[in-house]
């Protein structure tokens, strides 16, 4: 009878933990989806602020026309025609190399507010998809990737299967793109871009379900607050990223342009 009741005891104890430690991945979890969000949204405003400064549809304030009518301000000019567009570009690869390589020894705050100026960044950068892309499209591919994320992204959570051996495949397809986006700089393909798009959307999907299980597995129960901090951040600035990618590949498969 007290074998039993240790037994019991044992048995209520570990409950409890359990219960503790799915309860504090839970608050974790939502820490990076609302961090993740949170940067989106910025990224979001941030691009239709800019492009709202940089195009008008007043013909005396244009500087400049483009050929699907768009006309630009001085600003515009700056951004998209003058080489501080190369500035634009490659200022958000620069944040997420500063952020990646100092996050361990940033406090949160300080990570958290280079999280919001990176996601700022993007949304400078990413502004140029107005001029080539209809409003309409954008915001259809937009719920579309939401959508398709949120679904990717809960089947990571909760899949019992190990997602660890697609690390490396999926590593080898981002350096893939990479090499294949720089040399259709030089053919312009619309065949091997219509390929990169395709390609892009399935790598970006494992990814979303790959990274998605190693944020959970990351998280632990004893982690101080300030390094379970900077796991969120970290976790949020991937899958944010793993969501952008997913969205301008899909948006160059599937959006209507200008």
């Amino acid at each position: 009878m007290a074998d039993l009741r240790n037994y019991q005891a044992r048995v209520a104890a570990g409950s409890r933990a359990d219960a503790a430690i799915d309860e504090g991945l839970r608050a974790y979890m939502l820490k990076v989806y609302n961090l993740m969000a949170l940067g989106l949204a910025i990224t979001g405003l941030a691009a239709l602020g800019t492009m709202m400064l940089a195009t008008t549809n007043d013909p005396s304030a244009a500087v400049a026309t483009l050929g699907n009518g768009k006309m630009l301000t001085s600003l515009g000019v700056a951004l998209y025609g003058s080489p501080l567009k190369w500035v634009v570009m490659l200022a958000p690869l620069g944040m997420v190399f500063f952020l990646s390589a100092r996050v361990h020894t940033l406090s949160v705050s300080a990570a958290q507010t280079s999280f919001w100026i990176f996601a700022g960044l993007m949304g400078l950068s990413l502004s140029s998809i107005f001029l080539v892309y209809t409003a309409q499209s954008i915001t259809q591919t937009f719920f579309i990737t939401a959508a398709a994320f949120g679904s990717l992204s809960l089947f990571g959570y909760t899949t019992k299967r190990d997602l660890t051996g697609w690390g490396t495949f999926l590593f080898m397809g981002v350096i893939g793109l990479i090499i294949a986006m720089v040399v259709n700089i030089f053919l312009a393909s619309p065949a091997l871009q219509f390929a990169i798009s395709a390609i892009g959307v399935l790598v970006f999907a494992g990814l979303t379900a790959y990274d998605t299980q190693k944020i959970k597995e990351m998280y632990f129960e004893g982690d101080e607050v300030l390094v379970a901090g900077r796991k969120a951040i970290m976790g949020a600035l991937t899958l944010y990223l793993d969501f952008i990618n997913l969205f301008t590949f899909l948006l160059s498969f599937l959006g209507n342009r200008e």
